[in-house]
């Protein structure tokens, strides 16, 4: 006849209840074989830490940057802009590149019109005199070499260029839509 479930469980509990001679030292010594998950986890969390720092910072960077240049610019940078940071780490070219595209970029997206060539003309009157500061600080940094003041002078000067640009471009969209409720008044 079958045996009851519950009698199997008890008579294996009672087989069970005794642990052999010397496991608890074994146990113990592979325990201490095994890496400690704390220190692991340290420095998982510093990996997460200097990531969300990185994030953080470029962030920052894009909200607060300013682009170079003028409407006339094209596409391709003249070759003191890659002399400048690039000519410091990777790191930094690739900030200067991110800022340099992105300038012209806001600057390519930009549409003249007759209501809006005053506002254009002040706006890019001013990124023209920080293009020319950031050629200058890109002379002063190959002469001198790199110190930190004139790289973050560098830096800075870009995301000025880009706020200017993206101040403009607010103002332009204000202006824009002036116009359009001007008309719809006219029109009424």
């Amino acid at each position: 006849m079958p045996k009851d479930m519950r009698q199997i469980v008890k008579d294996a509990e009672q087989d069970q209840l005794e642990l052999p001679k010397g496991h608890r030292e074994r146990f113990e010594d592979r325990l201490a074989l095994v890496p400690n998950h704390r220190q692991r986890s340290n420095f998982f969390f510093l990996k997460i830490a200097a990531s969300l720092v990185l994030l953080v910072s470029l962030g920052y960077f894009a909200i607060n940057s300013s682009f170079t240049g003028g409407v006339e610019q094209t596409s391709e940078l003249p070759e003191s802009q890659f002399s400048g940071l690039g000519g410091v780490s990777p790191e930094m070219q690739k900030v200067e590149n991110y800022y340099l595209t992105a300038i012209n970029y806001e600057l390519a997206s930009l549409e003249k019109t007759s209501e809006n060539q005053k506002l254009l003309d002040d706006y890019l009157d001013k990124i023209g005199k920080l293009d020319e500061d950031y050629k200058r600080l890109n002379e002063e940094l190959a002469e001198k070499g790199v110190n930190e003041k004139t790289i973050h002078a560098l830096i800075t000067n870009l995301q000025l260029r880009l706020q200017l640009l993206l101040q403009l471009k607010d103002q332009l969209n204000e202006l824009q839509t002036r116009n359009d409720i001007k008309n719809e008044d006219s029109t009424i």
